[in-house]
């Protein structure tokens, strides 16, 4: 089976995810077909994206731009049928990204090889309208991954008329699962894990406690990642610290004015976009990994954010919210520390805990990579997405067994 993947960008430095998933099942023999909406804006790239061989397709990301191209996949596809459950979306969301939309779904129609027998969006919105107008002017099947925004800003109108015509979905967290599953027919959407790629972060070497202690985030500066609740606790946190942020977004310069006007400016690293392997040294250079998620004003929230996951492979402590699926990873005072979204006070008390008790963090620390080498593992979890694919099982308990029993005893 040849499979078109439906990406909103590719590649991109926020979705290693997705960018691992694809290079573990072309392993597997899956042949991939990547279908990008946008051209590539990040300037650097990780190492799987080097490992993926799959050709890419870029669609024209806007329609005025490309007119010719848009009007030939018109008249090739001839998809006068497919036409009436646009408008019938299009009178309900009359915007210009929906237009956008359905000019993608012409190209990919008429532009995708002949031998893709299968399309597969990842994101319940954009890139699944699209999969889903390409897919009836195609005659196809179309499955789909599920996340986080994509699913807490599409109208629930438009997720049960998706998950009816989709074949499957699968969805990162059992928050999401359950969400969705309750829009669907019965047995349409399954929990499947992202997974951490073990062999790309494999534990760390013993490290000695920091002074003074250092504080990480790796995150996009976007309202959802609560950079600003971070800062703010960190103002109140008292004795040495020093914190490092990994990630750019369109906050960046108002999140540095607020480091500066909270007077902490001196004591903070803001690194930017950083590949992989740059990413696993930060994690390895700190002494605790913060994340304040929350949601945001327009319903946009996280899932289970891959970083904590990344973090407690090598061991670092976390301190997170309680917003979404962050407790199905991080145990609170088992395998990380928990407070309430927004709650400022309860943050820097959390991390200025940890910072005065070292014991304690590598005790969480243990415990968290414990339990993502037993339960978190990219291909422990990739087996039953690949199965849906009509894959054979590529189970490795390399890592797991052995997880199972420091987990029992961390």
């Amino acid at each position: 089976m040849r499979v078109a993947f439906v990406l909103k960008g590719y590649p991109r430095l926020s979705e290693t995810f997705i960018a691992q998933e694809i290079a573990a099942l072309e392993k597997r023999g899956l042949d991939i077909l990547i279908v990008s909406l946008r051209r590539p804006t990040d300037g650097k790239l990780h190492p799987v994206h080097r490992e993926i061989k799959a050709e890419v397709l870029y669609l024209p990301e806007y329609l005025l731009l490309e007119p010719l191209r848009v009007l030939r996949a018109w008249w090739k596809t001839k998809s006068r049928a497919v036409f009436s459950v646009w408008l019938k979306d299009l009178l309900r969301d009359p915007t210009p990204n929906r237009i956008r939309r359905f000019g993608q779904a012409l190209v990919l129609a008429a532009e995708a090889p002949r031998d893709i027998d299968w399309l597969h969006a990842h994101f319940l919105h954009t890139p699944a309208s699209v999969t889903r107008y390409a897919a009836l002017m195609r005659g196809l099947p179309w499955s789909g991954s599920a996340h986080a925004k994509d699913i807490w800003t599409t109208p629930e109108w438009e997720k049960r008329e998706k998950l009816a015509a989709c074949e499957w979905l699968v969805t990162c967290t059992a928050a999401n699962q359950r969400h969705l599953a309750a829009l669907a027919p019965a047995g349409r959407v399954e929990l499947v894990h992202h997974g951490v790629d073990l062999r790309r972060f494999p534990p760390a070497p013993p490290s000695a406690p920091r002074d003074p202690a250092t504080v990480l985030c790796v995150c996009r500066l976007v309202e959802k990642k609560g950079v600003e609740v971070l800062l703010d606790a960190l103002a109140r946190v008292r004795g040495g610290w020093r914190f490092v942020h990994v990630g750019g977004g369109p906050l960046a310069e108002r999140m540095k004015r607020r480091a500066q006007a909270l007077g902490i400016a001196d004591r903070v690293v803001w690194r930017g976009a950083m590949t992989q392997e740059q990413v696993l040294e930060e994690y390895r250079a700190a002494d605790i990994f913060a994340l304040a998620s929350r949601i945001a004003r327009d319903g946009d929230r996280d899932g289970l954010p891959n970083v904590l996951a990344e973090a407690q492979s090598q061991g670092v402590a976390c301190v997170a919210t309680r917003v979404s699926a962050i407790p199905e990873l991080v145990r609170d005072g088992i395998t990380g520390v928990l407070v309430e979204e927004n709650d400022v006070a309860a943050l820097a008390r959390a991390i200025e805990d940890l910072i005065a008790q070292p014991a304690r963090r590598r005790a969480l620390g243990a415990a968290g990579q414990a339990r993502v080498r037993a339960e978190f593992g990219l291909e422990r979890n990739l087996d039953r997405l690949a199965g849906k694919f009509g894959l054979q099982s590529d189970l490795r308990a390399d890592a797991g067994s052995d997880a199972h029993r420091l987990l029992r005893t961390a």
